[in-house]
């Protein structure tokens, strides 16, 4: 799902109404089945998580100059690569520290930005942005998970994959079928040439057992967690292992743990096309400024049309070839993301009043996360699939399953639903092994507090609704009508306020009766094309730092 950044984690979406509907046949050269792992039991798993102890990190300098700038410190913690063989081979988890500034100290705060595949070392630097200097009595802990950025080894498999000119997403023929296969049936013999046996441990389980390898490295007794996205699941898993080790703890955006991984991409497919259908109607309410129809419909007519001409017809850009399936690419964030909207929308309109492709280029590089000159520029996107793929055995091996649900849902819901397909498609041959699904269970945490905007399209908030029942401590902080994916800390006094006050004093609200939120708070206001609020402005400024996009990019399906 990763829950899909593209790239990075890093990927994009779809095409016009091409489709009947018919069925197509399966590939001829798709993959073999990936293998299962034997049934294991996870609380053993936890068991042997316990048996390790890793040496207390060496601190040193950071290489990133914002963490410089704040301070920070930077070590690598020593784990196994297997648990379940704690004297076998080590790898090294990147980890990062700014430390508290007040005399109170409450300890240590993990944080998670999401993907699976985001990069969390520059997340050290969060705590500045929690209001009334609630964040500075803790010691910020970003960190890079098994596989990623700066952690040994790092996942890469073939760094031009998202590259450009790519076959149409929706396969109106076999023969666009058969190019998609081959491109992702390349990608995992890739994988599998590259990259050696930590294939088979990047579950979110080995996740949650490096985090308790973390807390034991630091001397902790409990540790603090802040989980964006995907990292609210990995939150989930470690309170389900080692309930007793958490202390405070806040989910932003929040995974169903009732549908990993396959069944959460097919609800995203609806959820985007609802998002980018909201951000037409913006559009058309501001045609006086973009000039690219004055209602929902001639908008989303117009950016279909626009990208049926590309895939007829790419332009050539800096790096090369954009098509129909760049120009979708470009404008994921949309769905994701209001303060990208006026951007966007400038882009959009540029391109089609204006025939600027470097706009609409530089659209598709931020939000693809493709970078030419990078070697692991896929690093986000292969520790994606490497954890999703292996996470769960409820991936279905049949192509003709995976072909059925993506035409039923592409009939209602256009925008996404292939490009997720194509994205997640790997996980049908993944090289590694599956592993038995880990059952949530939050009955032993003692605290948490979560948000989740009603309409964010990468963790549906039933997702929410489903962990605040499993977690009965849990409170929950709704806004209603939001499409925005995991914002907090962006600048909604109502939502950041109240994460405040339980930083700083460990209390929640009241819970509520019934399958509902405990607090709503409104959305930020849709931003304006002439006159941003100020806090829009503040998190444009804030999206700009290269950690903070990370996460948006991270935090992303596919």
């Amino acid at each position: 799902m990763t829950l899909r950044s593209r790239a990075l984690a890093t990927g994009a979406a779809v095409a016009t109404l091409l489709a009947s509907g018919a069925l197509l046949a399966p590939s001829a050269t798709a993959a073999p089945a990936a293998g299962t792992a034997p049934a294991s039991s996870r609380t053993s798993a936890a068991t042997s998580a316990r048996s390790y102890t890793p040496p207390a990190p060496v601190w040193g300098s950071c290489s990133s100059s914002s963490l410089k700038d704040a301070k920070a410190e930077c070590a690598k913690v020593t784990v196994p690569l297997d648990y379940d063989h704690p004297d076998g081979t080590k790898i090294k988890i990147a980890i990062s520290r700014v430390a508290h500034t007040t005399k109170q100290d409450q300890g240590v705060m993990l944080v998670n930005p999401g993907g699976p595949g985001g990069s969390g070392l520059g997340l050290a630097t969060l705590g500045q942005y929690v209001p009334d200097g609630a964040g500075d009595s803790y010691d910020w802990i970003g960190f890079d998970p098994r596989g990623v950025g700066d952690s040994e080894p790092a996942v890469s498999c073939d760094p031009t994959f998202a590259g450009y000119d790519r076959p149409r997403y929706v396969p109106a023929s076999p023969a666009l079928s058969e190019a998609w296969f081959a491109k992702t049936n390349a990608y995992t013999d890739a994988c599998a040439k590259k990259n050696g046996p930590i294939l088979d441990h990047l579950t979110t389980v080995d996740s949650a057992k490096d985090m308790e390898s973390i807390r034991k490295a630091l001397g902790e007794k409990k540790i603090n967690y802040y989980g964006f996205s995907y990292g609210t699941y990995l939150g989930q898993v470690y309170g389900t292992l080692y309930p007793k080790r958490l202390r405070r703890v806040v989910f932003d955006g929040t995974v169903d743990p009732r549908k990993i991984w396959y069944d959460a991409n097919l609800d995203q497919d609806e959820a985007f096309d609802v998002n980018i259908d909201i951000w037409f109607g913006w559009v058309a309410d501001h045609d006086s400024v973009y000039h690219l129809g004055t209602t929902q419909k001639a908008v989303r007519s117009l950016f279909y049309r626009t990208e049926e001409k590309l895939y007829a017809d790419p332009v050539k850009g800096k790096g090369g070839q954009l098509g129909g399936s760049e120009w979708i690419d470009a404008f994921l964030y949309a769905g994701y993301y209001q303060s990208s909207w006026t951007g966007l929308a400038e882009t959009f309109s540029r391109f089609v009043r204006d025939d600027d492709v470097k706009a609409l280029e530089a659209a598709y590089l931020d939000s693809s996360g493709y970078d030419a000159d990078d070697p692991k520029a896929d690093n986000g996107y292969a520790v994606y699939l490497g954890v999703q793929c292996t996470d769960t055995r409820d991936w279905p091996q049949k192509w003709s399953t995976w072909e059925k649900d993506s035409w039923r849902i592409f009939r209602k819901a256009p925008y996404e639903t292939w490009a997720n397909t194509w994205y997640n498609e790997p996980c049908r041959h993944w090289p590694a092994q599956q592993q038995k699904e880990l059952k949530i269970d939050g009955r032993k945490v003692k605290s948490l507090l979560m948000v989740n905007e009603t309409l964010d399209a990468a963790t549906p908030y039933a997702g929410s609704l489903e962990v605040r029942k499993r977690f009965p401590k849990a409170r929950l902080i709704a806004e209603p009508g939001g499409t925005t994916h995991a914002g907090s800390l962006y600048g909604n006094a109502c939502v950041d306020d109240r994460i405040a006050a339980y930083l700083a004093t460990g209390e929640l609200p009241k819970r509520k009766s019934g399958k509902k939120a405990d607090v709503t708070c409104d959305p930020l206001p849709r931003p304006e094309p002439a006159a941003r609020s100020a806090a829009a402005k503040k998190q444009a400024e804030r999206s700009s730092t290269k950690e903070l996009s990370t996460l948006r990019r991270a935090a992303l399906p596919r």
